[in-house]
């Protein structure tokens, strides 16, 4: 995820009328870094953008949601995918998620809920993800400089073993 709250979504759903419903569904939610698609093909030309997020169709013409899953993968591998799918299949779930979806929800009344609540999901981990990276750096950089410290303390009671007696 980009260093911003706000995390960049995009949306791959070839169904124009129900791409503006999760589109306005996310706005209505204070998401506001949307870009949405009517293909798979749309989608891997904008993929430059670096996603955070992306809301996939599993069956589309063309390149479907699998192939945009795997390419997207090779490319940005911390890009999370949630596939919003008519497809209620417990396999075809599960082989998304195999590949690396992050979630696979059927399309249904409660849909878009569960949609905005993984996001939100997302977002939580990968923000204690990032405090956790800047936590081991930091204990990393204080126990360098710790070292360094000692090392000039000794070098110094080396070559001034006079004035920096530290050794008795």
């Amino acid at each position: 995820m980009q260093k911003r709250t706000d995390p960049l979504i995009f949306i791959v759903e070839d169904n124009p009328v129900y791409n503006k419903l999760v589109v306005n569904y996310l706005q209505s939610k204070k998401f506001n870094r949307i870009e949405s698609f009517l293909s798979g093909e749309e989608c891997l030309k904008k993929i430059k953008m670096k996603p955070d997020i992306v809301i996939q169709d599993y069956l589309l013409e063309g390149i479907d949601g699998i192939e945009v899953l795997k390419a997207t993968k090779k490319i940005l591998p911390h890009t999370e995918f949630i596939f919003l799918s008519g497809q209620d299949s417990v396999d075809v779930a599960i082989n998304t998620m195999k590949l690396g979806a992050y979630d696979y929800i059927v399309k249904d009344q409660l849909a878009l809920k569960k949609m905005a609540d993984k996001i939100t999901k997302i977002i939580a981990v990968q923000k204690l993800v990032k405090n956790n990276r800047r936590y081991k750096t930091g204990i990393a950089l204080f126990f360098l400089a710790l070292v360094v410290i000692i090392l000039l303390l000794i070098s110094l009671s080396i070559i001034y073993p006079h004035k920096f007696n530290f050794f008795g």
